[in-house]
């Protein structure tokens, strides 16, 4: 999709080091899959915890030693 943003020089810049990107759509196109990708993870870890049945570290470890 093209859409047009007025984005600070620097900042675009820093992003493109960043990415190691060789456009500034590459770094924009990188950067807002960094952002998907952290709000998604965000939202499965406010889930952790909240699982019944979910194995502990203890039921890892004794089913790990049984094999």
């Amino acid at each position: 999709m093209k859409t047009t943003v007025d984005l600070p020089e620097e900042a675009l810049a820093e992003a493109m080091r960043h990415t190691k990107a060789r456009t500034k759509t590459e770094a924009v196109s990188r950067a807002v899959a960094e952002f998907n990708r952290r709000e998604r993870m965000a939202k499965l870890a406010d889930k952790l915890g909240t699982f019944k049945d979910m194995m502990t570290r203890a039921d890892l470890r004794k089913m790990r030693e049984n094999h």
